[in-house]
């Protein structure tokens, strides 16, 4: 088969014929139509990613064909029993198992759900990581409802946006943030009330005070900016933080938690009933993943290197 195959740290991935995946007892083989990526996929390309090993294929999204149907693979692998947190064997398709940069993947057969019928099969390459962790943390996290003033950080990544359009569709009431003011038009002509430019305090203060602060924020980045979104909060908001793109969180007003009640979870992919539920979810809402630009699987470096400046709104596909 063809597959795109990590060799080495800050190298291109290299297009070439690749070994056929082997199937073990409880795996299946699916023949792969579209992929997508992730900042993850980016992050193990540069080294900056645990348990790195090469050679290996990446990709966590994935769309393809088994026993005749079209499916798509949910990219969370051993979550365990408890849905509070992933067991110790838990991991993420794409590293360190070979993942969907390829013609074909060996995957186990539970981790296989039948695509969402209103998607094409580029749609539905965008969704199951994105989705997963936007699910989780918006919904089984925050415990977010219809009327809630919802935040989200850093519109136009891929989880943000399908933050974005869960809450949307969920009836709240939805701003967002984002460094490009063009982003935010793009939000807002998805159903977003409004938003602010994260990089203008000013203009985070007035976004905080005309939308009379939020009940729920969802943030990706972490960093400096994290006490702002606190601030923005409203009493007993609910706040989830599943990315550190702007690094550690370097000081907290903590007189404005505790006063006003703040919760702050953690969130990090989800398990298998959250993944069927975001299904029936993005069904029921015939929900869209927004997507940016699509790719033949041979140019996926081009992919890769566009996601390094981040200048998408959506997501990234590779079409095979």
């Amino acid at each position: 088969m063809k597959a795109l195959v990590f060799i080495s740290v800050k190298q291109a991935l290299e297009y070439k014929e690749h070994p056929d995946p082997i199937i073990k007892d409880g795996f299946a083989m699916v023949e792969l139509k579209a992929a997508a990526l992730n900042r993850r996929d980016w992050w193990i390309t540069q080294g900056m990613y645990a348990n790195i090993k090469t050679p290996s294929i990446l990709g966590s999204d994935g769309c393809g064909i088994y026993n005749g149907e079209e499916v798509i693979i949910n990219p969370s692998i051993e979550w365990g029993s408890d849905i509070r947190f992933q067991s110790d064997k838990y991991k993420i398709l794409g590293m360190e198992e070979d993942g969907t940069f390829a013609e074909k993947i060996a995957v186990r057969k539970n981790n296989i759900y039948k695509k969402p019928a209103h998607l094409t099969s580029e749609e539905a390459a965008a969704l199951p990581l994105s989705g997963l962790t936007a699910y989780r943390a918006l919904f089984t996290r925050c415990a977010a409802e219809a009327g809630d003033n919802v935040l989200i950080s850093g519109v136009g990544g891929g989880t943000a946006l399908m933050a974005c359009q869960f809450a949307i569709a969920a009836g709240a009431n939805v701003y967002v943030t984002s460094g490009s003011e063009d982003k935010i038009k793009k939000a807002v002509a998805l159903g977003a009330k409004g938003g602010a430019n994260y990089k203008d305090r000013d203009a985070m203060k007035n976004l905080g005070k005309s939308a009379g602060g939020f009940d729920v924020v969802i943030d990706s980045a972490g960093g400096a900016g994290f006490d702002m979104l606190l601030r923005m909060c409203r009493k007993g908001a609910q706040v989830a933080i599943y990315g550190g793109t702007t690094g550690n969180i370097e000081k907290i007003n903590v007189p404005n938690l505790f006063y006003k009640q703040i919760s702050i979870h953690g969130s990090t992919m989800g398990s298998d009933m959250e993944f069927k539920k975001m299904l029936e979810f993005v069904g029921e809402y015939k929900i869209v993943p927004v997507i940016d630009k699509v790719f033949d699987l041979k140019n996926g470096n081009e992919a890769v290197e566009m996601m390094a400046g981040s200048p998408q709104f959506g997501k990234l596909v590779l079409k095979i």
